[in-house]
């Protein structure tokens, strides 16, 4: 894969480190699939291109490896990780199961906690108050989070931010679509609605048909994305 084809030469931020410049560039580029699933590149290549030295970019990279969008490959530089569906929706059963956990210890609780209030000021408003522009889908992330971290069990909201984080390349074209968008507030403020009503098998059911939908929705956005992509580079 030739790295100029990518375009790493676009300048960079200078407000933030170098290393978290190379990383936000870079994770730009594998969610616009400027960066393709398969291809190959090399420390050396990124560094050119972006004109740093090789450690940033490695720090970036072990990074974004850890999140799970690339690999190393032993001797011959780094791949982006190749999609694997049966692993993203391994991923949303995860999600389902931890967020359904949360919401039965929520319902338990005598009383909600301000988190759940906070929510609903974002999630519960008029049509015209609605939020249509790409940093919504950091705000549905958030919402899910916050309900995960409102149930109390610290160590369900860490396995619940990482997964959170894995499925973001994915998640995040949800948020494409403005049926989707529509979608995703009247079935956040009916979750939150059951919620205060303490109608705990109501709300799982909600979560998970609301989980499920968007399962398959990012599936096919994603492809025809995909689609687009290989097309665009075939041109």
């Amino acid at each position: 894969m030739s790295a100029a084809r990518h375009g790493f030469a676009r300048e960079l931020p200078t407000r933030e480190p170098l290393a978290e410049q190379v990383y936000q560039r870079i994770k730009r580029m594998l969610f616009d699939f400027e960066l393709m699933p398969g291809d190959r590149f090399s420390e050396n290549d990124v560094a050119a291109r972006m004109e740093v030295s090789r450690t940033p970019v490695r720090e970036a990279l072990h990074r974004l490896g850890r999140e799970g969008y690339v690999e190393v490959q032993f001797k011959s530089g780094w791949q982006v990780r190749p999609f694997d569906f049966a692993y993203f929706e391994q991923l949303y059963d995860l999600r389902i199961v931890l967020e359904c956990a949360a919401v039965e210890r929520l319902t338990n609780l005598s009383e909600l906690p301000e988190m759940v209030d906070r929510l609903a000021e974002i999630w519960c408003v008029p049509t015209d108050q609605r939020r249509r522009d790409p940093q919504l889908a950091e705000v549905d992330k958030a919402f899910h989070i916050g309900l995960v971290e409102a149930s109390g069990n610290a160590e369900m909201a860490r396995v619940h931010r990482d997964v959170s984080e894995k499925i973001s390349i994915i998640r995040r074209l949800d948020f494409t679509q403005l049926p989707r968008i529509e979608a995703t507030y009247d079935e956040h403020g009916q979750i939150l609605e059951a919620l205060r009503r303490h109608r705990g098998e109501h709300a799982k059911r909600l979560l998970e048909s609301h989980i499920e939908i968007s399962k398959a929705e990012v599936r096919k956005i994603t492809l025809h994305m995909l689609q687009a992509a290989r097309e665009r580079l075939r041109d």
